[in-house]
């Protein structure tokens, strides 16, 4: 009988049940399902996958617990099997999906996906996921609700623009949305205290968070929700990896001598981090000239002025990454200058746009 190698249980979470699947991989490559079972996503349902894995595991051999990022519907039990011991892995859905367009399945359904993610896991090296750091995770949830009402604010002062700039308008309405303005303001105060006190209740985070912020462009809404939305870099080991985490990975599609695509940042990141990212990137090309010099010479060569606000992003993501790291501030003096390959008026010419796009984005807001 050919040798056992590795053991892995792919789990396809809703919010009421779960599948699980239970695959082996032998050493001549062979791959087989065993088991499927649908299972409670409560308590007592993660205790019966424990009990479907002590059924069909074997304890010497390896073993790997798959699921898909489906919202927070998978949350609680990674971290059951997280403190468990278990190793864990969570996979995006486009990664997932990719993957079962591989396999020789033409159905998709939950006991489909939950194989195939059991497949996924025994042919793939998978990093594993770590149970996120509570402070972290409060931040997280305290930036996205922050966003969230942003959100709501500037939606409902479009409305009472229009209301107020008609040719007919309603005070009662126009009253209302003022109501609702004053309620949102009011939110976010409530949200920004939320996160100052969390961060004075930990010294060594504040302290490094006052490293971030010595950045130009990079206040501390900004440097929180960075942190936050990588649990604090803990499961980022390269700044390529932390690109990639962010969408900044550029994408390019060539094939022979008739396609040439056009490249691209992929967009398949944390879409968090890049909204974060977008105004300190454009304080920044206005405030610091090494920034302003990237922008110019990229704009220059492509003639598209977003790509160069996106290297920028990039560029100063990158520097946060790099002071978390070595926990010091700032220091412009380590900033390389570099030449500007472009006549002045047209540069000139550029930071007008990029103003422009500033006044912009704050009506907007």
């Amino acid at each position: 009988m050919e040798k056992l190698l590795k053991q892995s249980i792919g789990i396809d979470c809703a919010k009421d049940d779960f599948v699980a699947s239970f695959g082996k991989y032998y050493e001549n490559s062979e791959v087989k399902i065993t088991a499927t079972q649908t299972i409670k996503n409560d308590s007592q349902g993660f205790k019966k996958l424990e009990a479907f894995v002590r059924k069909n595991a074997e304890k010497q051999t390896p073993l790997f617990m798959v699921m898909e990022a489906t919202g927070v519907y998978h949350e609680k039990l990674a971290s059951y099997l997280y403190d468990k011991g278990y190793q864990v892995s969570v996979v995006l859905p486009q990664r997932a999906k990719a993957f079962m367009k591989t396999l020789k399945t033409k159905t998709v359904t939950d006991k489909e996906s939950s194989k195939g993610l059991t497949v996924m896991g025994l042919e793939k090296k998978l990093d594993l996921w770590k149970k996120p750091d509570e402070i972290f995770n409060t931040l997280k949830q305290l930036t996205r609700e922050r966003e969230q009402v942003q959100k709501s604010l500037a939606q409902i002062k479009n409305q009472m623009h229009a209301e107020k700039t008609g040719a007919w308008p309603n005070s009662r309405s126009i009253q209302r949305m003022q109501f609702l303005q004053k309620i949102y303001n009011n939110q976010i105060k409530e949200i920004e205290k939320d996160i100052h006190a969390i961060i004075k209740s930990n010294p060594d985070l504040e302290e490094r968070i006052n490293h971030l912020i010595t950045i130009p462009g990079i206040g501390l809404l900004t440097a929180v929700t960075v942190v936050a939305e990588t649990n604090g870099f803990n499961m980022i080991s390269n700044k390529k990896q932390l690109v990639s985490y962010a969408g900044y990975d550029v994408v390019e599609k060539t094939s022979g001598t008739s396609v040439r695509g056009k490249t691209h940042i992929s967009h398949k990141g944390n879409r968090h981090i890049r909204k974060a990212m977008h105004m300190p990137a454009l304080t920044a090309i206005r405030h610091t000239d090494h920034n302003k010099m990237l922008f110019i010479r990229l704009v220059s060569k492509h003639g598209i002025k977003m790509k160069g606000v996106v290297a920028v992003q990039r560029k100063l993501l990158i520097l946060i990454y790099a002071l978390w790291k070595k926990q010091e501030n700032y220091d412009k003096s380590k900033v390389q200058p570099q030449k500007i390959e472009q006549p002045i008026m047209t540069a000139l010419n550029e930071l007008d746009h990029v103003r422009s796009l500033e006044s912009v984005d704050s009506m907007q807001r």
